[in-house]
């Protein structure tokens, strides 16, 4: 400042702001974070009884509780734990996951029918990533 002789300067930029004073105390604020407004959706809102009439309960998934590699079945010579079609409950083992050379068992934790199987047998998985989805 004192090189270009300012005695204030001020720069906003992407949500920072800074104000400096020669002489005072350098006050930074922040300015409010800018969200771009959302499109509003696309064609008319469903009626409700349209809706009603084929309203379908929502896809209920079994997801990942942890990072690893996605296994069908306990090895290669053994038959898978579920397939589609399959019924499970809350302590059916579904599949296993690798993590660190550890074989963890993974449990469909609800009632349900296998009707999809999301990921591919020795694939890596993320956690929180639907494995199956149950109808």
């Amino acid at each position: 400042m004192r090189r270009n002789e300012l005695s204030e300067f001020e720069m906003e930029t992407e949500g920072f702001r800074i104000k400096l004073k020669k002489g005072g105390d350098p006050v930074v604020t922040h300015a409010p974070a800018y969200y771009p407004p959302q499109p509003a959706p696309a064609g008319p809102p469903p009626s409700a009884s349209a809706g009603a009439a084929e309203a379908k309960p929502p896809a209920r998934e079994i997801t990942s509780p942890m990072v690893g590699t996605f296994y069908t079945s306990a090895s290669p010579e053994t038959s898978a734990f579920v397939e589609a079609g399959t019924e499970v409950t809350e302590d059916s083992v579904v599949c296993i996951i690798e993590a660190m050379k550890v074989m963890n068992e993974i449990k469909a934790e609800t009632r349900g029918v296998i009707a999809e199987i999301l990921v591919e047998n020795g694939k890596p998985v993320q956690f929180g990533q639907a494995l199956f989805r149950l109808k």
